[in-house]
């Protein structure tokens, strides 16, 4: 894994963004760890946070003119990544929307520099992937070009569909994913920690009967 990666699974765990135990999902199943990207609250954290999106963007290999976060879990996200980036010395510009078009005032649903060029979506985890591909209708509405999403986590698992949420995105929006870290790489780095062999057990399990196939 890449130092960003390690940095942000430390991040995760000391502010119980990733929790272990016994979770029921929204899909029903059981998981034995829960991510909640809600949990980082302070601005130290937000900080350290904005910093692996930046580094992950830049691990990427993107070529990209501004940053575009989701309302509403994407606006702080985005401007975090936008900081540490301009920490890194690049100042890019970026824009966010409104859940409701503002009817005063400059109006509208999309708020910060006008959309145009190669975008980048910042975003948390991706489920159902709706405020992704709501993303991607704005901006190309704008008459911007969405090329990627960054998100935190790909829990790497098999939807209805046979495909993942991400291979899913991918598939139906033709943008590219990017994740801080994978169901995989989370496994990996409790391995390597020497982690509560339960805890393992249980992933590996959870994995073999959810996970994607390579």
């Amino acid at each position: 894994m890449q130092p960003y990666q390690t940095a942000f699974l430390q991040l995760a765990l000391q502010h119980e963004v990733l929790k272990f135990g016994q979770f029921t999902l929204k899909s029903g199943r059981v998981s034995p760890y829960f991510f909640n990207l809600g949990k980082i609250s302070s601005g130290a954290a937000m900080r350290e946070l904005g910093r692996a999106y930046a580094q992950a963007l830049s691990a990427s290999g993107l070529a990209y003119d501004m940053l575009f976060g989701p309302a509403y879990k994407g606006i702080p996200l985005v401007a975090a990544a936008g900081i540490a980036l301009a920490e890194q010395g690049r100042d890019v510009p970026y824009a966010y929307n409104r859940k409701e078009a503002k009817d005063h005032g400059e109006g509208g649903v999309l708020v910060g520099a006008a959309p145009k060029g190669r975008v980048v979506i910042v975003d948390d985890v991706l489920t159902a992937g709706t405020a992704l591909r709501e993303a991607v209708g704005l901006l190309r509405a704008a008459g911007a070009e969405p090329v990627a999403a960054v998100i935190a986590l790909d829990r790497q698992e098999v939807g209805p569909s046979g495909q993942s949420a991400v291979a899913e995105m991918e598939r139906d929006t033709g943008i590219r994913v990017v994740p801080l870290v994978t169901a995989s790489e989370v496994l990996q780095y409790l391995q390597a920690q020497q982690a509560d062999p339960d805890t393992i057990a249980a992933m590996r399990a959870y994995q073999a009967r959810y996970g994607v196939r390579p």
